[in-house]
């Protein structure tokens, strides 16, 4: 391994596994999860959720942190080293990354909303006689009714327009509170890691606190074990629905963040020797663990609400992101000290997202200051200036989602970037892992850094079973594929076409990426596939030079397929993060 590469790590180890399980547990654990277990009958969705985290989430988080940690560098460079034709995998997690954090920070800004609201006596969803209440607001909601708290969320938070025709106006409050987010975010991560090692002591550990505390009281509630016998007792007849699978194994690759170029990142700024296994069993189990424990949570509230209502868990109207700031908030209503128990979750709520938020804007700034450091330090003068810009952008991109056509935009671009887009990328990513760079290369980066090799199970996982499955699971979800929707609105074909406009931002990348790489190439078209497949380590590229026509020395031929994504033969010495 070239040790000549300066780049930062962290201060103390426990400070990556704290920044890794931060990044995989977020709010998805607490509302995507739950949703996809009510969708899908409850325990039935558990089967192939575990299934799919044995054969695909732990394999697949070990490849990326032992490939993030070996290259020591982010998605970009280290797959463009791995294979140059599929470069492009690594640009489009970045974008994916990008594009996910621009809507993402708007659950944390609603979460700020509701932890703001939770000061007030009574809670400002409690009852109907407020001035956004309609006439058909009833906290015994029926078919024809909707309770306070579902009129809180859509009138007075979101002030919700009919569709995408009616784009609204700017919801102002939201729009600050997105700003104040956008703050917080960048005094999180605008020192890189010695910030974002610090913040994540609190930021991972105190969201468990809040949810041991919240399943105690839960669990005494009247009803609260009719939802949670819905939440682990499978309807076996739900097993053979192709979506359940489907939703599962996005669910892993989302809430483990594969894809998204984070764990490689961050995996990036270890020390060269960190048990890269422990680490992948601590991130991954915790996650799984994380999301069970806030099933019992939300499951037993929502058994709670069942009895209050006097209808089956079944029956209860949830839907998106509604599921943490509808139901739940409904049972706050009436417990005992509500305003405390709402003040505890909606900041729980915070903290999960924002560990996940700052992940996924790390890749953006990372990625760009390993390409390009010596111009946007000459440029920004100061790296924090240029973190600064990075989250100034994205505030500006978010700003559609807290209009009050908000939730409609909200809702088409986590539709089409949660499962399609991913779900191109990891096989891409698996592809130019496992197959072009190769399980055995893999295996001895590991046992370089390690001491020991991937057992039989991780290689044929990468080799056989991870590949084979994400494809399939492709397959199925193009074939299955169902238009966004939002309750009972279906999005029109124009907004559809914008969805797939949205998945393609990451996914085009692939191709340009691969495109570019044969367009730069010298030789025949064989020549330039042979050269294009074949891996190259740092230390094969500050030996390898390569020769253009006119025999001039050039940079190793890395560098000229990935015009200059990766270091060239002198790596300049660099922090970014």
């Amino acid at each position: 391994m070239d040790q000549q590469l300066s780049r930062p790590t962290w201060s103390r180890q426990i400070e990556f596994t704290l920044a890794g399980i931060g990044c995989a547990v977020g709010l998805g654990n607490v509302w995507r999860f739950p949703y996809l277990c009510y969708r899908s009958g409850g325990g039935a969705f558990l089967v192939p959720y575990l299934f799919m985290l044995v054969v695909l989430g732990i394999p697949l988080l070990y490849m990326e942190l032992t490939v993030g940690q070996y290259m020591r560098r982010g998605p970009v460079h280290a797959l463009a080293n791995v294979c140059p034709l599929l470069k492009g995998v690594g640009m489009a997690s970045v974008a994916i990354s990008f594009i996910m954090c621009t809507y993402y920070n708007v659950v944390i800004t609603w979460a700020l909303y509701y932890l703001f609201s939770s000061f007030q006596e009574p809670l400002p969803w409690q009852n109907c006689n407020n001035t956004w209440n309609t006439p058909n607001c009833d906290n015994q909601a029926t078919n024809s009714s909707s309770t306070a708290s579902q009129e809180f969320f859509k009138y007075k938070m979101l002030e919700q327009t009919s569709g995408l025709e009616e784009t609204g106006v700017i919801r102002w409050e939201l729009c600050l509170i997105l700003l104040l987010a956008w703050i917080l975010i960048y005094f999180c991560i605008f020192k890189g890691v010695k910030s974002t090692g610090k913040v994540v002591y609190f930021t991972a550990l105190f969201p468990y606190v809040i949810l041991i505390a919240l399943l105690i009281n839960n669990v005494q509630l009247p009803g609260a074990l009719d939802g949670i016998n819905f939440f682990i007792v499978p309807e076996w007849d739900n097993l053979l629905s192709v979506e359940v699978w489907v939703n599962a194994a996005a669910q892993i690759f989302n809430s483990i963040g594969i894809g998204f170029g984070s764990l490689f990142v961050m995996s990036s700024y270890n020390s060269f020797n960190n048990n890269v296994l422990k680490d992948t069993l601590t991130i991954s189990i915790i996650n799984s663990l994380t999301s069970i424990l806030a099933g019992f949570v939300i499951f037993s509230a929502f058994g709670y609400m069942s009895h209050l209502q006097g209808i089956p868990v079944s029956d209860l109207a949830v839907d998106g992101p509604g599921l943490v700031y509808v139901v739940y908030p409904q049972a706050f209503a009436n417990m005992p000290v509500s305003q405390l128990w709402a003040v505890m979750f909606f900041f729980m709520l915070f903290c999960l997202g924002l560990d996940s938020e700052f992940a996924m804007v790390e890749v953006m700034a990372t990625s760009l200051m390993d390409q390009f450091y010596p111009q946007l330090i000459t440029f920004f003068k100061r790296k924090e200036l240029f973190v600064l810009a990075v989250c100034g952008i994205a505030y500006l991109l978010g700003i559609p989602c807290v209009m009050q056509v908000g939730i409609y935009v909200f809702q088409l671009m986590d539709h089409y970037t949660a499962i399609v887009s991913i779900m191109f990328l990891a096989f891409f990513e698996v592809i130019a892992i496992c197959w072009s760079y190769g399980v055995n290369r893999l295996s001895d980066n590991l046992e370089e850094m390690n001491g020991k090799r991937a057992n039989i199970f991780l290689r044929l996982c990468w080799l056989i079973v991870a590949p084979v499955l994400i494809a399939v699971i492709l397959v199925f979800s193009i074939i299955k594929f169902k238009p966004a929707r939002y309750e009972d609105y279906v999005f029109p074909p124009w907004a559809q076409g914008v969805g797939w406009v949205i998945a393609m931002a990451s996914i085009i990348w692939i191709p340009l990426g691969a495109i570019h790489t044969l367009w730069v190439l010298p030789g025949s078209l064989m020549q330039k596939l042979r050269l294009s497949i074949t891996p190259y380590s740092l230390d094969e590229m500050s030996k390898k030079p390569y020769y253009d026509r006119g025999g001039r020395d050039r940079y190793p031929v890395i560098a000229v397929i990935s015009s200059n994504i990766c270091v060239p033969e002198k790596p300049p010495v660099q922090t970014n993060f």
